[in-house]
């Protein structure tokens, strides 16, 4: 059986730009997604509650790796968020031991605008959740080097990245702000 392709794609106007603006991290096991083709068109989360990651810029961004083998005919997905966060701290590594103990989903609030001018919300993890996969904490050698934090959360899924809509993005209302210092800050 031939897998159809669906449509072309033509170069778009030089509009994009890079980078996240806040991360939402919740536990798996907490949260319903209903996703087909691609989007997320509604968020569960009962009483559960969503911690927001306020994020400077260059500080944290999103990965979708394509894994294929030929010969096993199969594709997979490894979905990957990159944190950091400035600071060698107790809370951070009370946050980092918490962290590495659940399985999430993470919700990426991109810089970039969708069609609708708000912000573009991708979903990570959706189906298996992402676990805390490696890090460090490093203090710098020069007086102008990093100290804190590099942590990385990571999961394989059978689809890419979803797109979170705009209606079930609004749905993203069970969030604590800021509970630790912004990323990067």
């Amino acid at each position: 059986m031939a897998c159809d392709l669906i449509k072309g794609h033509s170069i778009g106007c030089r509009d994009g730009i890079g980078g996240v603006k806040a991360l939402y991290l919740g536990q798996f096991e907490e949260i319903t997604l209903t996703a087909s083709g691609g989007e997320v068109t509604d968020i569960e989360m009962g009483t559960d509650t969503l911690f927001k990651y306020t994020c400077k810029r260059g500080v944290a961004s999103i990965t979708e790796t394509i894994n294929a083998n030929s010969e096993a005919g199969t594709v997979f997905y490894t979905h990957s968020c990159n944190l950091k966060f400035n600071k060698l701290s107790k809370e951070y590594q009370n946050e980092l031991r918490m962290l590495a103990q659940n399985r999430l989903i993470v919700f990426a609030e991109l810089n970039e605008l969708n069609d609708d001018g708000y912000n573009t919300i991708m979903c990570l993890g959706g189906t298996n959740g992402l676990e805390l996969t490696s890090g460090t904490g490093a203090s710098g050698a020069a007086l102008a080097d990093m100290n804190g934090y590099d942590w990385t959360l990571e999961g394989s899924e059978n689809n890419p990245m979803d797109e979170v809509t705009n209606d079930a993005g609004a749905g993203l209302s069970n969030v604590v702000e800021d509970t630790t210092p912004q990323l990067g800050g």
